[in-house]
């Protein structure tokens, strides 16, 4: 029975224990090593002091020991809290800070660029340095390396065996307020993710899932649970150039890929020889609306493969799919509902919307999250219940609003519109606006400052920066990039830069982003017929 995280890992070691789970560069892990370094690491975060629900981060690049401490931190009752390994040691601090991390897990070049801001998170009590000894000396929080931590019996554990409404994960996503904010998953929100997503994918032992998308991002966690839940290989991918894709899939046979549509924009016109496309049995896009051309080129190069185009959003994990067999019909959709999931589209008032009526989006369901953590406020807007329950329910189911507006067609296939707030969609990362403002704005070389998306062919949408220089002066456009580049990962860099003399506001006095953002657009459209 599939009631933890870890026992993702544990039955498939029990049943197939030499099977292979991970690949990584030139190497293998099968189920039954996986789980045996998966429970002499946890028994060592036990011995460390971990205790149940405590949080484990994770800030590394995708590897064997990323994975391998998603199944310990579950296997030692704590919580597992991936980190962006492109995020600034900033952004890095406040994700520690804000959950309260007890044990960090890095390497040593990431761990010397934290420098002294682990001095400023009080809860961090260990620190474990997978690979290469780091310069750090001070004496608080100790210093363990992985290899003495996984020197620990795994005899010595005592494995922990949560609820699966227990919390088993933490990720951050953008928040409207300008930080990240910690979405709290479920024990069962993983495990249900993992069967339905499995369940349309129709994954099996036969299967090479290649995870190229960050383990911090829904889809890219995804990618490992369902290779765990279906018995299949996962080959673990850093993705750096384009050209690494066909070679990587052609030596590992890679049967499954998905990807956000700025990756699947730079595979488009790359050589993909036979028999790096001819093993793919399925690719799926998420994170975003994938154009007709680019879902008919890429059927052209995988001529054996099923397209899937997905929908999803970290508050549940995911939400709607395509099925295949209604691409060439409805190329623009997002499907409908993923197994044990339900998909409601209503007005303001919670009311269901007619057919060819805009509404938004409200998922209900056991994939439905914790919340946010630490963020009651947060959390009761997008946190409700869920629309059309029994009057008499004393208490009442709570679905996720998600703040996207689509359209239901006739026959019950959703598409997208856009978005209730300000925040912009781009390389498949939902981006505050606010968080790129507060960096420049603390430049001090503007006097204000807003960040708008605009349509973009391959991003979704490109951040355009509008700043109004500093005393009257001229902006300085290289010192805003510089500044950008220096605090902010490169998906949240601007593409343009525009100079104002004010920016207009609203009736309460805030920066009102929607009409700069409609200014533009009209900008953009009139520019393409002079």
């Amino acid at each position: 029975m599939y009631r933890a995280l870890h026992d993702l890992i544990a039955i498939q070691a029990g049943q197939h224990p030499d099977r292979t789970a991970l690949v990584h560069k030139a190497e293998a892990l099968s189920y039954g090593d996986t789980w045996e370094e998966a429970q002499r690491l946890a028994a060592g975060l036990q011995a460390l002091g971990l205790t149940r629900g405590q949080r484990v981060a994770v800030f590394l690049e995708k590897r064997f020991e990323t994975v391998l401490a998603i199944y310990a931190a579950s296997a030692a009752g704590g919580v597992f809290v991936p980190v962006n390994p492109v995020l600034r040691p900033l952004q890095v601090a406040h994700i520690l800070n804000d959950c309260a991390v007890t044990v960090l897990i890095t390497s040593a070049e990431r761990l010397d660029a934290l420098g002294d801001l682990l001095e400023n998170c009080p809860s961090l009590q260990s620190i474990v340095v997978a690979g290469s000894t780091s310069s750090r000396t001070a004496a608080a929080p100790q210093l363990v390396s992985w290899q003495e931590l996984m020197a620990t019996p795994a005899a010595s554990l005592r494995l922990a065996h949560p609820l699966d409404g227990d919390m088993g994960a933490i990720l951050y996503t953008s928040g409207s307020t300008g930080h990240p904010k910690g979405v709290v998953l479920s024990h069962r929100n993983l495990l249900v993710g993992a069967e339905s997503v499995s369940q349309y994918l129709e994954n099996d032992p036969s299967d090479r899932i290649l995870s190229v998308l960050p383990l911090s991002f829904d889809a890219g966690l995804s990618q490992i649970l369902t290779a765990a839940r279906s018995g299949a290989c996962c080959i673990l991918l850093n993705y750096l150039l384009p050209r690494e894709m066909p070679r990587v899939c052609a030596r590992e046979k890679v049967t499954g890929l998905t990807g956000v549509p700025p990756l699947w924009f730079q595979l488009l016109n790359l050589d993909w020889p036979e028999d790096a496309a001819q093993s793919l049995r399925y690719f799926a896009n998420t994170g975003g609306h994938l154009p007709r051309p680019a879902v008919m080129r890429l059927r052209e190069i995988f001529p054996k493969a099923a397209p899937y185009l997905m929908y999803g959003l970290t508050e549940a994990f995911r939400s709607t799919y395509l099925d295949p067999r209604e691409v060439d019909r409805r190329p623009d959709s997002m499907g409908k509902a993923i197994p044990n999931a339900e998909i409601l589209v209503v007005r303001e008032d919670g009311s269901p919307v007619d057919a060819g009526e805009v509404g938004e989006l409200v998922h209900r369901g056991p994939l439905v999250s914790l919340g946010y953590w630490n963020d009651p406020e947060r959390t009761a807007e997008r946190f409700r219940p869920a629309p059309g329950q029994p009057a008499g329910l004393t208490l009442p189911e709570i679905a996720v609003w998600s703040g996207d507006l689509v359209r239901r067609d006739e026959d019950g296939f959703l598409y997208f519109v856009g978005r209730r707030d300000d925040m912009i969609k781009t390389s498949g990362y939902r981006v505050s606006p606010t968080e790129i403002e507060e960096v420049v704005f603390a430049s001090g070389l503007v006097d204000e400052v807003a960040a708008i998306g605009l349509p973009h062919e391959t991003l979704g949408q490109a951040i355009v920066l509008l700043v109004k220089p500093k005393d009257g002066a001229g902006a300085d456009k290289d010192a805003l990039l510089a500044v950008c580049r220096q605090q902010l990962p490169a998906y949240m860099l601007p593409h343009q830069i525009e100079e104002r003399q004010g920016l207009y506001r609203n009736p309460n006095g805030k920066i009102d982003r929607k009409r700069h953002a409609r200014e533009l657009s009209v900008a953009a459209q009139e520019s393409q017929y002079d």
